[in-house]
């Protein structure tokens, strides 16, 4: 695997985001009585952090400086 796989801002925050939105979506499957609308923001959180790094990427935060 290439050492720079990964590893730039751009992967970093839609990891972030995007573990964000699985742990909201799990939150709201935990609830008594499950909590369909929290689940779909969490869902929602999930495909914005697809979205950014799409974004991020193209503004170039997804090449790391030698």
């Amino acid at each position: 695997m290439s050492a720079s796989h990964g590893n730039t801002p751009a992967a970093w925050i839609a990891v972030a985001v995007g573990l964000l939105g699985f742990l909201i979506g799990s939150v709201a499957m935990m609830l008594d009585p499950i909590s369909w609308f929290v689940f779909w923001i969490g869902v929602a959180v999930t495909v914005v952090g697809g979205l950014l790094f799409i974004v991020l990427s193209k503004l170039g935060f997804n090449v790391e400086s030698h």
